[in-house]
């Protein structure tokens, strides 16, 4: 009788270990798949069918449909939050980039945004229709530029590097950004965005430039 109770245990431990090895498998997999390098500027490209996936004709805009660019790929990336979305950007006057945010805020995500003071109300800023849309935005009230570039999407996903959220940065510099789920880099971005949030709140500073 226990010769059969030990051999069922060690069925059902090795059965358990098969699972757990092919689940920590499919984890590492899908970790690895989400770490993304994309470079710019980006290629010219129509992303329409990202921004407006419900319309119901085609769009015959003149630039190229059917291609994968950087811009697309960063517009995925952003496009796939579900719960939240958490923006720590210097400057941010890209439109296609405001209307991701928008579709995102128009689906119920919850999103938070911080930039720059000196930059968020410069010509062709799209910090105003954010805040007209009623999503929360802060500036900084330190002395020195905020100068960060960083996205999380879903407290999961980190996307940083050197691109401004700018026309210019996307389709005229260099820039690199870098995606991934790696915790131990997500983990301490998502720190410094809420410890700039907290600092930044304007009910701390009364007379600051946030309230325009």
């Amino acid at each position: 009788m226990w010769t059969v109770k030990v051999i069922g245990f060690s069925v059902l431990a090795a059965s358990v270990s098969v699972e757990l090895l092919n689940w920590l498998r499919r984890r590492y997999k899908a970790r690895k798949t989400l770490n993304e390098v994309i470079f710019f500027p980006s290629e010219l490209g129509c992303v329409e069918h990202l921004l407006r996936p419900s319309l119901p004709y085609p769009c015959y805009c003149a630039l190229p449909h059917g291609v994968e660019t950087s811009l697309s790929r960063l517009l995925r990336h952003i496009l796939s939050a579900s719960s939240s979305l958490d923006l720590c950007v210097f400057s941010f006057s890209n439109m296609d980039l405001c209307r991701a945010v928008l579709a995102l805020h128009q689906k119920g995500v919850i999103i938070r945004v911080l930039s720059d003071k000196q930059y968020i109300a410069i010509s062709g800023s799209q910090i105003g229709p954010l805040r007209q849309a009623g999503i929360c935005v802060r500036s900084d009230v330190g002395s020195v530029y905020m100068h960060h570039k960083f996205a999380l999407v879903d407290g999961s996903i980190l996307i940083t590097g050197s691109l401004n959220w700018t026309l210019t940065a996307v389709q005229g510099n260099m820039e690199n950004l870098i995606v991934t789920m790696e915790p131990e880099l997500v983990r301490p971005y998502i720190q410094e965005f809420n410890r700039l949030w907290e600092i930044n709140d304007p009910l701390k500073h009364p007379n600051s430039v946030q309230a325009f």
